[in-house]
């Protein structure tokens, strides 16, 4: 089993992804003239919002765990068997990294293999900010070939990843699972409830000012901190698309 070489990735950035160069074959497939739209941004230039409406709705226990958030793949894989389908999701930023970074979107036991020992690898080599840095910098966040926060927060609100406000950054961290299908801009009820809740988790942890709270519609779902945030948006009635971008994808 190849494991490829992590360290590199302390100091350089990719280039491109195993990922995006697979939706450059789907473009190229399909006859469509989409090009990557990525711009590099290091953590610093990056809204604090945004990165903590990202760890609340894909990785509520980032700074804890060592790649490998085990509460949630063990209820992952007790609803694959309850459904008798092979996804086993769960996972973490570390995860969904080596995912973008060197995988294909395959699904199948061995790829889970390899992926499993990637993320332990990177999880030794690299530090939790520069993991972070470098998913929010690869991430699929559009349609047509939008990859990374920058690219994204220049394309949806014209201004740069720094500058992004609370219920930007939540709108944009609500899309994440379904990049292609959704829009932070769009009038969308997924958008909006799922928002709605990473917002309101933002609020109760002090994260934003509770005066904010009147920008959020009436009926958002109550969170209680008993439980990680990202397992809340899991399983809330917020229903998670089967299509699109690799985020989440298992």
């Amino acid at each position: 089993m190849l494991v490829p070489d992590i360290s590199g990735l302390v100091r350089e950035n990719p280039r491109k992804t195993s990922f995006m160069e697979y939706r450059e074959r789907e473009w190229k497939r399909e006859g469509k003239r989409y090009h990557i739209q990525q711009r590099w941004v290091p953590l610093s230039h990056i809204s604090p919002y945004l990165m903590k409406a990202v760890l609340i709705a894909e990785d509520d226990k980032f700074w804890s765990h060592e790649g490998f958030d085990y509460d949630a793949i063990r209820k992952a894989i007790e609803k694959d068997l309850k459904e008798k389908k092979f996804k086993i999701g769960g996972s973490t930023i570390s995860q969904q990294l080596v995912k973008n970074l060197y995988l294909s979107p395959e699904k199948n036991l061995l790829r889970k293999i390899r992926e499993a020992v990637i993320t332990w690898r990177m999880e030794k080599v690299l530090t939790k900010k520069r993991i972070l840095e470098l998913y929010l910098n690869i991430a699929e966040w559009g349609d047509r070939g939008i990859f990374g926060i920058e690219a994204a927060s220049q394309h949806y609100y014209g201004k740069s990843a720094l500058a992004l406000n609370p219920l930007e950054s939540a709108r944009l961290a609500a899309i994440l699972p379904n990049p292609r299908k959704y829009n932070p801009g769009a009038e969308s009820g997924y958008v909006a409830r799922r928002a709605a809740l990473i917002y309101g988790i933002m609020v109760k942890r002090g994260i934003v000012s509770p005066e904010y709270e009147e920008i959020i519609r009436e009926g958002e779902t109550v969170h209680s901190e008993e439980e990680p945030a990202s397992e809340v948006l899991r399983e809330s009635p917020i229903v998670m698309p089967s299509e699109g971008g690799t985020s989440r994808s298992p």
